[in-house]
């Protein structure tokens, strides 16, 4: 038998969870375009509970074209924004939402000839979650808590008007 261990397997996974419908919270926007220049936001969907909760589970990306405009209205209902008339959206509008998404796995060979295999949305694989998100997981504290009068106050978020003080800035 003859094998060359310096022949690599040409395959990139990034398979991260299995098929399946997860409660995703869009952790990431990341606006673009396509190549044919229209606006497009990828977002990354990161699993919010059950077994693979903080895992990646896929991209996915809103074209905003004529013919990307019927998906983008699917996923911003699901999102619980507006998607009819017009409206002023902006990417981080949608990060921290929460919907129910379907994963699937999908391969394509790339332009150099590798295989490619990472998860992806069917173009109605999103739809708006029917409960509330769980809060996000709330770490225990290292030590034992202060008492209530020996704690540092609790620091309250300006106004959008208002102007941010030097000693409210965390660096």
């Amino acid at each position: 038998m003859e094998i060359d261990f310096d022949n690599r397997d040409r395959v990139s996974d990034f398979v991260t969870v299995p098929a399946g419908t997860y409660l995703c919270r869009i952790t990431e926007v990341r606006p673009g375009t396509t190549r044919a220049g229209d606006e497009r936001w990828s977002l990354r969907l990161v699993v919010a509970e059950g077994q693979h909760v903080g895992k990646q589970a896929a991209w996915d990306s809103l074209v905003f074209s004529t013919r990307g405009r019927s998906r983008a209205r699917l996923v911003l209902q699901a999102l619980g924004l507006p998607a009819s008339g017009r409206v002023q959206i902006e990417p981080v509008d949608l990060e921290g939402r929460h919907a129910l998404v379907e994963i699937r796995p999908a391969e394509y060979q790339s332009p150099s000839g590798e295989v490619v295999r990472r998860n992806e949305v069917p173009y109605d694989g999103i739809r708006a979650a029917p409960f509330e998100p769980p809060p996000l997981a709330k770490q225990a504290p290292a030590v034992a808590e202060a008492p209530e009068d020996e704690r540092p106050p609790r620091r309250r978020k300006p106004a959008e008007d208002e102007p941010v003080r030097a000693d409210e800035i965390p660096f």
